[in-house]
C-alpha cells in the first residue's frame, strides 16, 4: 500500500504485518530475546529484551523502509524515493536504497550526531544523497515534502505510513514466536508512533491479554499531546537529547491505531536524565550500547507496578550512540541523581579562601569537577561557576547547610532555569 489516502481510510492488519514479514525475512535480521538478570532482580519479574539493536542498521527501523519500497513499482523505483529521519530511519532508506538499487535523498535534522550521518552513507554508498537541514526532525520533514511534490520522488515516511507501520509490526510477529506463553506486557518507545502501533495492532488480535506499555521521553511526549486533545498536535518545544524519539508531532495515521485501542495501552513519560541513567547501566551491566531511544522501554521499568514472575518484555529499538556524547550522557545522568550540583560563588579576594570553601563548604566525600572564574568586577570579589560531585544525593541538604553558614556568598543555579542551561 503506497498510495496517499487519508490515515482515516487505511487500516493496517496482523495479515499486513504477517505479508510484511515474509517479505523482509531474506533482509532483517531475527533479533534475540535476551533474559536480564539484572532487571529481573530488580523488579521481581522476568525482563526480556528485544535487540533491535542487532540489526544491520542497528535499529528496528530497516523493518518499515524496505517493507514499504519492496513493494513499489517499476516506475516509483526509477523517479526515486526522498525521505526525513533523525537517523535511524534514513539507515534503513540507505540500506534498502542500495539493496533495491533504487536513488535516493535523505534529510536529516543539524542535530544528528556524526556517527549516524556516517553510517547512512555506509549503508547507501553511491546509491543515496545526505542533506543536512533544520535544528529538528520536523523541519527535514518538511523539507523531505517539499523535495518530493518537486520532484516526483516516492516519500518514505518514518512513521507515517502503513507500510512502515506493518513493517515495524513483524517484531511483534517474532516475540511472540520466540516465546512459549504470552508476554504479561510488552514495552514500546514512542517517537511518532509508528512502531507502537504495529505492535499493538498485531498484540490485540494474537495476545489481546498482554499490556502495551507506550513510552516517550518527557522532553518531546507527543502522544501524550495528541491523547489530551483528541487529535496530534504539533509541540511548542522539544528537547532533541533522545534524538531517535524526539517529535514533535505524532503521526496522523499511527493515531489513528493507537487511539482505537487507547484503553489497552498505558502511556509513561521517562524523564532524559533517566534514560541516561539507563544508557550506562545497559553498557555496564549487559554490554548494549544503547542510543538514548533504544533505553527508553527499561527506564521505563522504574514506572511500572509489575506483578512478581510476570513476562515483560522490553524493546530495545536502536544502538547507533556516538561515543562523543558519553561525556553529556554522564552528566544528565549525574545531575538526574542528584549527585551533581552547580553553585554561583563569590570569593573574597583575599588570601586562602579558595582553601577555606574547601575545609568549611566541601564534604568528605565530595568533589570540585569544574571551577571557573566567570568575571572579576571589582578588587574585592570574584564570581566563580563550581560544579560539585556529592558522594552521595542525601548530602545536598548539609551541603546547603554549610554554605549558609559560610561568609562565602553561595548561590545555587537550579536545573531548567534560563542561568542554569545558558552556564553549564
Amino acid at each position: 500500500m503506497t498510495s496517499t489516502d487519508s490515515a482515516a481510510d487505511q487500516v493496517v492488519t496482523t495479515d499486513d504485518i504477517d505479508a510484511a514479514a515474509r517479505r523482509i525475512g531474506d533482509v532483517i535480521t531475527y533479533t534475540s530475546l535476551d533474559t536480564s538478570e539484572r532487571l529481573s532482580e530488580h523488579t521481581g519479574a522476568r525482563i526480556l529484551l528485544k535487540r533491535e539493536d542487532l540489526q544491520d542498521v542497528r535499529s528496528y527501523k530497516i523493518r518499515g523502509a524496505f517493507n514499504l519500497m519492496a513493494q513499489l513499482t517499476t516506475d516509483e523505483r526509477s523517479a526515486g524515493v526522498v525521505t526525513a529521519s533523525a537517523g535511524n530511519h534514513a539507515q534503513g532508506v540507505a540500506f534498502a536504497c542500495r539493496s533495491l538499487g533504487i536513488n535516493g535523498r535523505i534529510y536529516v535534522p543539524s542535530n544528528t550526531p556524526k556517527q549516524k550521518r556516517d553510517r547512512i552513507l555506509a549503508h547507501g554508498r553511491n546509491w543515496v544523497e545526505l542533506v543536512v537541514t533544520g535544528s529538528n526532525f520536523d523541519a527535514a520533514q518538511s523539507a523531505a515534502w517539499a523535495d518530493a511534490e518537486r520532484t516526483g520522488a516516492t516519500m518514505v515516511p518514518p512513521f507515517d505510513h502503513p507500510d512502515t507501520m506493518a513493517g515495524q509490526g513483524t517484531i511483534a510477529a517474532e516475540i511472540l514466536a520466540q516465546l512459549e506463553e504470552t508476554p504479561d506486557a510488552v514495552v514500546v518507545p514512542v517517537g511518532g508512533g509508528g512502531l507502537l502501533g504495529g505492535i499493538a495492532t498485531y498484540l490485540a488480535e494474537y495476545a489481546p491479554d498482554c499490556k502495551v506499555i507506550a513510552v516517550e521521553p518527557a522532553g518531546a511526549a507527543s502522544l501524550t499531546a495528541a491523547l489530551e486533545v483528541g487529535e496530534p498536535t504539533t509541540l511548542d518545544d522539544v528537547d532533541t537529547f533522545v534524538d531517535g524519539a524526539s517529535v514533535a508531532r505524532l503521526g496522523e495515521f499511527p493515531f489513528g491505531v493507537i487511539s482505537s485501542m487507547s484503553e489497552r495501552i498505558q502511556v509513561l513519560t521517562v524523564d532524559e536524565g533517566a534514560v541516561c541513567t539507563e544508557m550506562l547501566e545497559l553498557y555496564q551491566n549487559e554490554g548494549i550500547i544503547a542510543e538514548p531511544a533504544g533505553a527508553l522501554s527499561v527506564t521505563a521499568l522504574e514506572k511500572l507496578d509489575i506483578e512478581p514472575g510476570a513476562t515483560v518484555v522490553c524493546i530495545i529499538s536502536g544502538g547507533n550512540n556516538d561515543v562523543s556524547r558519553y561525556s553529556e550522557i554522564i552528566e544528565r545522568s549525574l545531575v538526574h541523581r542528584g549527585l551533581k550540583h552547580y553553585f554561583l560563588v563569590n570569593f573574597p579576594q583575599e588570601p586562602g579562601q579558595l582553601r577555606r570553601f574547601l575545609d568549611e563548604i566541601l564534604g568528605p566525600e565530595d568533589d570540585i569537577t569544574q571551577f571557573e572564574y566567570l568575571k572579576r568586577n571589582n578588587r574585592e570579589y570574584g564570581a566563580a561557576l563550581v560544579g560539585i560531585e556529592l558522594g552521595s544525593a542525601t548530602g545536598l541538604h548539609s551541603l546547603l547547610e554549610r554554605m549558609e553558614a559560610s561568609r562565602i556568598d553561595c548561590e545555587r543555579l537550579e536545573p531548567g532555569t534560563a542561568a542554569y542551561e545558558y552556564l553549564t
